[in-house]
């Protein structure tokens, strides 16, 4: 029975790792979003993170110094930054900022919170994201700026 009970938290696990799913709209004041959750918390700042946000999305990834799947993250959030333009890749050590680890309720590294030109949680992932799932994420964070050039790719370890 506890094998069987640990296969089927293992593929419940794989399964997830690595998808990014939509994060709910911040609750008003009173309409009930758990405290402590990224549902609950108001939009980012380039204040909160160190670095100024990008101009039309940010990718903010946890990491910590020895996760293996941190390094391949970061070189697929930076390529990623660097094929949309205005868009920025920020890299936190989640062990210097327990701050936003609780607020963003950060449980495992790597975990990606996709902001939109506002900061605020659009998408977020557990685990290593597939570029084609980040590329495709962008979408619901990034507006377009018909006729505006942006081209600004900017990637930051905090």
């Amino acid at each position: 029975m506890t094998l069987a009970t640990g296969v089927v938290i293992g593929l419940v696990m794989k399964r997830r790792d690595g998808r990014l799913r939509v994060v709910r709209p911040r609750a008003l004041p009173g309409q009930g979003a758990e405290p402590g959750t990224s549902e609950g918390t108001s939009a980012v700042t380039g204040e909160d993170i160190g670095v100024e946000l990008g101009e039309r999305a940010t990718l903010v990834q946890f990491s910590t110094a020895f996760c293996q799947p941190c390094r391949a993250t970061r070189r697929i959030l930076d390529e990623v930054a660097g094929m949309v333009p205005g868009v920025r890749h920020v890299e936190i050590d989640a062990e210097s900022r327990l701050d936003l680890v609780r607020r963003f309720d950060i449980m495992r590294t790597p975990t990606v919170l996709i902001l939109d030109d506002s900061g605020n949680v659009v998408k977020r992932a557990s685990g290593q994201p597939r570029k084609a799932d980040v590329i495709a994420a962008l979408g619901a964070a990034v507006t377009i700026d018909q006729g505006v050039d942006k081209s600004s790719h900017q990637s930051d370890a905090v």
